[in-house]
């Protein structure tokens, strides 16, 4: 499921359980409307990932919050706690991979 962050007080309860891939993006950059279609085709792959877009532009202080200096940036939640990061565009495979720590 993809769900976009509308208020920031309810992010720690969106990552709380299980596996979540946050996407850090903002609604100009050109990487992050790319990666758009890839976490639709992962999100079909992969119903068992939440996957929470959080734009920049409205949340700042969350993105500084997660070290957040490049856009897109992906970080995997297991259970609220952050296990992995990556900058930049990622196809649908090695995407994949990312999810599964590979």
């Amino acid at each position: 499921m993809i769900i976009y962050l509308e208020d920031a007080k309810d992010f720690q309860k969106l990552i709380a359980e299980g596996d979540v891939l946050v996407d850090f993006y903002a609604d100009w950059c050109g990487p992050c409307r790319m990666l758009g279609p890839v976490l639709e085709q992962v999100e079909k792959e992969r119903p068992d990932v939440t996957i929470l877009k959080v734009d920049v532009d409205t949340f700042g202080a969350l993105a500084q919050q997660f070290s957040v200096f490049s856009i897109p940036t992906l970080k995997l939640m297991k259970n609220g706690v952050p296990v992995a990061s990556k900058t930049g565009y990622l196809a649908k495979e090695p995407l994949l991979r990312f999810i599964d720590g590979k």
